[in-house]
């Protein structure tokens, strides 16, 4: 097929400035988190808390203080506490891994009580909010109930010299469809404006990626 002469460079200009303004629309296809208040008008429980590695654990057993322990997680995400090697810890919330103590030192004590306490907390990888990219000091934060982007980017230092925070995307996991989701984030307007409709609510397993400026 033949086009008229000058027809090819508008054509190719006609691909060029779609493929441009595709670009340009892939950032606003997005979609846009509700926003969150500064404050919580009313505080409510999070999801229930699940053991990760590194987490310390306070280990009571009921009239056996002997057998009462303070102990970490290991890396390979097991405990061991005096008569019971290598129990399994990671992804059980603190109820869970009391019970599976009690069934353990069933072999050594009659109906044993056993409560677990959770000192100091890392979590798993589900329960934690990653920030990466141009912020001041990227991190690894534990979730905590009602964390919004705010709490987030003060525990973190805020956005470096360089940051494009009004492109920045947050990407969180959907458990209904087993897919991730990206929702975009205007983290300047947030810090620099104080707007607060660009506070958005945080989930467990959140990362934030904060590109940088290319200008």
């Amino acid at each position: 097929m033949r086009f008229p002469r000058g027809s090819k460079a508008l054509l190719a200009a006609t691909l060029a400035s779609t493929a441009l303004s595709g670009c340009m629309n892939g950032r606003s296809a997005g979609a846009e988190l509700p926003p969150a208040a500064f404050v919580a008008s009313k505080e409510q429980p999070g999801e229930e808390y699940v053991i990760g590695p590194l987490d310390s654990l306070q280990i009571f057993v009921w009239r056996n203080p002997e057998l009462s322990s303070k102990v970490q997680v290991r890396p390979d995400g097991r405990i061991t506490t005096p008569l019971v090697n290598d129990m399994p810890a990671v992804g059980k919330t603190p109820a869970m891994l009391a019970d599976d103590m009690k069934l353990a030192l069933r072999e050594y004590i009659k109906d044993p009580i056993v409560s677990v306490i959770v000192d100091s907390f890392s979590g798993t990888y589900s329960q934690q909010v990653r920030i990466v990219g141009a912020t001041e000091k990227p991190a690894s934060l534990p979730y905590r109930a009602n964390m919004t982007l705010l709490d987030a980017m003060i525990a973190v230092g805020g956005l470096n010299e360089y940051a494009a925070g009004n492109r920045a995307r947050l990407v969180r996991y959907d458990r209904a469809t087993g897919k991730q989701k990206e929702y975009n984030l205007s983290i300047n307007r947030l810090l620099k404006n104080g707007d607060s409709s660009a506070n958005v609510r945080l989930e467990p397993g959140d990362v934030i990626i904060i590109p940088e400026s290319m200008f």
